[in-house]
């Protein structure tokens, strides 16, 4: 089985003057850096059902044999499950996440991650999550510019509602493995003069936004949370 463990830190970056330093510092740090994705994305977050046999049943005809006992791996070893689906310009994703440690499964540090390419369009797998007792929590929308170099991948998103906002992500393939990756990414952020988005700011803003995301979604609007 293919599983993965994926360790990512947020940072808001406010303004585009700090998106552009943030890029130079990237690439004089790393030369090899190479921009290797921009697009467009839909995120649909779902509320997942207190019973999540009617969603099994509903999903494992529509994914691929070989990510079943992928999607089994992180129901079964994940806590906090996060539900969505996404489109990312015309390809179709369902989006499981989960937290290794105490962290929530939206917007932890160290999470499980499983991802399923569909050939359902957006709106379809979204009626398969709701005809499974899911419920809609938030949408989503945003660009991205997505950075490798090595292992490292940085993501620079323009959200709608978080405005300009940088992830730093590496993913392992053995759960050991978690804590040395959050060490490195936070001493390659230090390095770029990138700051960690806390994690209870990071709730708050999830909170509000989720409470209001019809007033943001698929536009260009911002709000502040300390």
């Amino acid at each position: 089985m293919n599983k993965s463990y994926e360790v990512e830190i947020k940072s808001l970056l406010g303004s585009k003057e700090n998106v552009d330093s943030l890029k130079k510092a990237l690439q004089a740090a790393y030369p090899d850096t190479k921009l290797i994705g921009t697009g467009k994305q839909l995120n649909h977050y779902f509320n997942v059902p207190a019973d999540i046999s009617l969603l099994v049943k509903n999903v494992l005809p529509i994914i691929s044999a070989d990510k079943k006992e992928a999607l089994d791996h992180i129901l079964n070893q994940g806590k906090k499950i996060s539900l969505r689906t996404r489109d990312a310009d015309g390809k179709v994703i369902l989006v499981l996440k989960a937290s290794v440690g105490d962290d929530s499964s939206s917007n932890g540090v160290k999470r499980i991650e499983f991802e399923a390419v569909v050939s359902e369009s957006l709106k379809e797998l979204d009626q398969v999550l709701l005809d499974s007792d899911a419920t809609y929590q938030a949408k989503w929308s945003r660009e991205r510019e997505e950075y490798a170099t090595g292992d490292l991948h940085v993501c620079i998103d323009r959200n709608a509602g978080y405005g300009y906002l940088a992830e730093f992500e590496k993913v392992v393939q053995n759960e050991q493995d978690v804590d040395n990756a959050h060490k490195d990414l936070l001493g390659i952020m230090k390095k770029l003069g990138a700051d960690e988005l806390p994690q209870d700011r990071l709730e708050r803003m999830f909170a509000h936004y989720n409470a209001h995301w019809a007033d943001y979604y698929g536009t260009e609007k911002t709000f502040t949370i300390a």
